[in-house]
């Protein structure tokens, strides 16, 4: 499997690379940073150097032919205003599904996040009320397009260990999940093509993570 990474230096990102690597897949990792390409190259990832912010969709299709499928992972990250939360979160997600679309790559995984199935809360904040807005927008984005998506949305993250255990599901209560564990649920997302044209929530839980995923298939 040929597999196109966005914000492949992100922290899920370089471990669902190395997973995928690791069992002999073909990643090629999309960075804004060249000097994140040292680290890619040494988890076994081709790193290409495109700044989602400045490409048009045209020229982001001619680094796709040939992939099985894509992967948004990018965000504009902590400490980052709510200007930027559009422009990478939701318009960098777009980017990329309109450039699938013009490369023939069918296959889109969007990791978005838990709270985009509900208003913002009170509390929110500006900036995180931003995040929410940036990634609900891309989620509908990707709902609207003749592409084989699944939106997967993690709860709180940690860098915790992977347990390998996960509860999956259209619903699921607040709760933490690895983002070692959200690594390895997409790479069984990836395994599990029935579980196209789903938005699944993810948390840590009890049942091992192949059985989570194929639970979901052909729902």
């Amino acid at each position: 499997m040929r597999v196109v990474v966005a914000g492949a230096h992100g922290k899920i990102a370089r471990e669902f690379g190395r997973l995928l690597t690791g069992r002999g897949d073909s990643v090629a990792g999309l960075i804004r940073d060249p000097e994140q390409a040292v680290d890619l190259s040494s988890d076994g990832i081709a790193p290409v150097v495109a700044d989602l912010e400045s490409l048009d969709a045209e020229t982001l299709a001619g680094y796709l032919p040939g992939a099985d499928a894509a992967v948004f992972a990018a965000g504009a990250g902590p400490g980052s205003g709510t200007a930027r939360k559009d422009t990478v979160d939701r318009a960098g997600s777009v980017l990329l599904a309109r450039a699938c679309e013009r490369a023939g790559v069918r296959r889109f995984l969007q990791i978005s996040s838990m709270g985009t199935a509900q208003p913002n809360p009170p509390d929110a904040g500006e900036v995180f009320g931003a995040y929410l807005d940036a990634k609900r927008a891309a989620e509908e984005d990707l709902r609207a397009r003749d592409l084989d998506w699944t939106i997967l949305r993690p709860g709180r993250l940690t860098d915790e260990p992977a347990t390998g255990k996960v509860v999956l599901g259209d619903s699921v209560g607040r709760a933490e999940v690895t983002r070692a564990d959200v690594a390895a649920v997409l790479v069984a997302l990836l395994d599990e093509p029935d579980t196209a044209r789903r938005a699944l929530e993810l948390v840590n839980g009890d049942t091992p993570i192949a059985e989570a995923v194929r639970a979901q298939s052909g729902h």
